[in-house]
């Protein structure tokens, strides 16, 4: 009997990013993958850090059905987020595409809502709010279109492991070798519960020592900080003007519209993947 085939799609945090090994990074998908099967499990992570749905869509879905895979995780979605091309709309329609992909080859599709990079970076409230409300519709999309696809869902956008520092790396976006054992443990406890995962639970403790405090500033003050640079040069100059709109509304009493204009651009865009399903669309 071939081994247990899985396959992960995403951006930095699946690749590992936070939870170093060796010369390269591990993660909670690496983690995960030796208890899926008491035997013999072939894992290929196909993730790479600054991805976008699009990216998964294109570049990582492809590859990923072409190994055939019995799991396929799609964990992506915060860096469209801190991107000024940000549109749900296209978030939705790529997530939509890439499920079907992955399901349609009957493989198992592993996915999670995220929490908002504004809110792990605390950030000034004017300028969390814009990314926190991005992040809800992303989650709001993930979590419609995990349904729809029979996805194994995973709520990682909120729980007590948020505001636990020994959770995170020095960067505070991504986890660090504790937090992605946490990942990795929650995702096994559902999928054995749904008789995929048949083989032992990863260990929630760690294998390394915790990074000491020179080490952390040193890898924020060099790989981290360009890391957030890369992420989010683009999208300084909208936030600004987001933040800049969220105080007016906030002067004048009117937060609830920017809230209401993201819940209707939801549902428009997860209307539209309907509309376009539909045989008499064209």
């Amino acid at each position: 009997m071939r081994p247990v085939r899985f396959v992960a799609l995403g951006d930095s945090l699946t690749e590992g990013v936070g939870d170093p090994a060796g010369e390269g990074w591990r993660g909670w998908a690496a983690l995960l993958a030796g208890g899926l099967s008491g035997d013999s499990v072939d894992f290929t992570n196909l993730a790479v850090s600054g991805a976008q749905t699009r990216d998964v869509l294109e570049r990582q879905t492809p590859a990923a059905l072409d190994l055939r895979p019995d799991v396929a995780s799609v964990v992506i979605g915060v860096n469209d987020t801190l991107r000024c091309t940000f549109d749900i709309h296209a978030v939705a329609a790529n997530l939509d595409k890439a499920y079907a992909a992955v399901t349609g080859q009957g493989a198992v599709l592993l996915t999670a809502c995220l929490p908002d990079p504004g809110s792990m970076l605390r950030l000034p409230g004017a300028l969390a709010r814009p990314l926190a409300r991005r992040q809800r519709a992303v989650n709001a999309v993930v979590h419609a279109l995990s349904e729809r696809h029979g996805a194994v869902h995973l709520h990682a956008s909120e729980g007590a492991w948020l505001a636990d520092r020994a959770m995170w790396s020095a960067d505070r976006l991504h986890p660090g070798e504790r937090g992605h054992r946490q990942l990795a443990l929650r995702f096994h406890a559902l999928l054995a519960k749904a008789g995929v995962a048949k083989g032992k639970a990863p260990s929630p403790e760690p294998e390394f020592p915790v990074p000491t405090k020179s080490a952390s500033l040193l890898w924020l003050a060099t790989a981290g900080t360009a890391w957030v640079i890369r992420r989010c040069t683009d999208l300084l100059p909208q936030l600004l003007r987001l933040a800049l709109d969220e105080m007016r509304h906030r002067a004048r009493g009117t937060s609830a519209r920017l809230d209401l204009r993201t819940s209707a651009a939801v549902s428009s865009a997860l209307a539209a993947l309907s509309v376009a399903e539909r045989p008499d669309a064209a």
